[in-house]
């Protein structure tokens, strides 16, 4: 059992690491929907600074925004003496995303299509049929086709009065102007090293030290040091990645580096998805009514073939989330090499590969490491932009060649 169940802290806003300021909006415009919900929704102008109908949740990869849009959502369902207490059905229901009055999209394609949108617009339009809110939220809500966000535009401006929109998205730039004027924004930030590290140590997922050195490299992000932390061999394929393509010297080097990350995220996205493929397919024949074992008859084809498309769609979203991951990690590597370019007193990302960024920084140049870095946005850039991912890397790997 971790320390926070010992203590018996089991409030929805625990997993909000590092956002003390998001946490206080949030419980607020919690308390306002409270009074409203009470009020028969006469209260709404009294309570239009703390509460809105619709919320713009920004911040960076691993600052939660996931997080908090899941939290702000359970503390709206909540009947618990305050708002968010955790241990009520609606809080319950709602961090278990089994909420029937709580909507989540999570895109498995790099674009939110239009369809999905007009589907949202009519989910929208249902009143909570048992808790107090009906809540849409829309994880990398920068993901939504153009048409696809146009289409929302009237249903998040002119709601019903009980359902509220969270749209979470990496910046308030990466959303069209028209929405984000509709929406209250929320920033979050990157939490401080410390705090994931002693949240880490709190959850009994680690030791001090090894806690620290997870949250670190992880960058703060607190799923990544999570896995970090409770896996040291996730930890070592880390260090050999990095390794492989800092060390590349050749287009031969570069060919075999790119393979091999690509074939490691590859194995490692099929791991992940591959039990979740099987469980979605037994679930479409029991509904059915079909043995597991058995061929479906004819008239099912089509359900099944949509089915296998999803999942394909979802398989190469995740791929693409897992090389990026890994660039990531790149980055941080030269991040440390720059550091030591610059003689700052920054402290190093990867303080278990000091003497590889010392390397590199003595046989290189800072505008040499400026534009290996560049490379590996590019490389990003070019993933999401369902780019071919085996040349993208193959690109990338020749331009970090000394």
């Amino acid at each position: 059992m971790s320390e926070r169940a010992r203590a018996g802290d089991q409030s929805v806003w625990t997993q909000l690491v590092g956002q003390d300021s998001a946490v206080k909006t949030l419980k607020e415009a919690a308390r306002a929907a409270r009074s409203i919900v009470h009020s028969a929704g006469q209260d709404w102008d009294e309570h239009s600074n703390a509460m809105s109908h619709a919320w713009l949740i920004t911040g960076p990869p691993g600052s939660g925004r996931s997080v908090a849009a899941s939290a702000f959502a359970a503390a709206l369902q909540c009947t618990g003496e305050e708002p968010g207490c955790g241990v009520c059905p609606g809080c319950r229901t709602t961090l278990s995303k089994s909420n029937a009055d709580v909507c989540w999209v999570v895109p498995e394609t790099s674009v939110i299509a239009t369809a999905t949108a007009r589907r949202l617009v009519l989910e929208a339009q249902a009143a909570p049929s048992q808790g107090l809110w009906h809540v849409i939220i829309i994880e990398d809500a920068d993901r939504l086709h153009e048409r696809a966000a146009n289409a929302l535009l009237k249903a998040i401006e002119e709601p019903p009065e009980r359902t509220v929109w969270l749209l979470c998205v990496p910046s308030a730039e990466d959303m069209l102007t028209t929405i984000r004027s509709r929406c209250r924004q929320l920033a979050l930030h990157i939490p401080p090293v410390k705090a994931v590290a002693e949240f880490l140590i709190r959850e009994g997922v680690a030791d001090e030290e090894n806690a620290m050195e997870a949250a670190r490299v992880a960058q703060s992000h607190i799923g990544r040091a999570r896995a970090l932390a409770q896996n040291p061999e996730l930890r070592k394929k880390r260090r050999e990645s990095i390794t492989d393509l800092v060390r590349v010297r050749s287009v031969g080097d570069a060919v075999i580096a790119a393979g091999n990350l690509h074939d490691h995220a590859k194995k490692n996205s099929k791991e992940k998805i591959t039990e979740l493929n099987a469980q979605e397919r037994a679930e479409l024949f029991r509904r059915l009514g079909i043995e597991a074992k058995k061929t479906p008859p004819r008239q099912y084809a089509t359900l099944l073939r949509q089915l296998e498309e999803q999942q394909r769609k979802r398989a190469k979203r995740d791929l693409t989330d897992e090389l990026d991951r890994t660039l990531l990690d790149l980055l941080s590597i030269y991040r440390d090499v720059l550091m030591k370019q610059l003689g700052t007193d920054q402290t190093l990302i990867n303080t278990d590969l000091e003497d590889l960024a010392t390397e590199i920084a003595e046989e290189s140049s800072p505008q040499q490491t400026l534009k290996r870095i560049e490379a590996i946005e590019t490389a990003r850039r070019r993933l999401v932009m369902n780019g071919q991912a085996l040349l993208v890397l193959e690109a990338m790997a020749l331009s970090l060649r000394p």
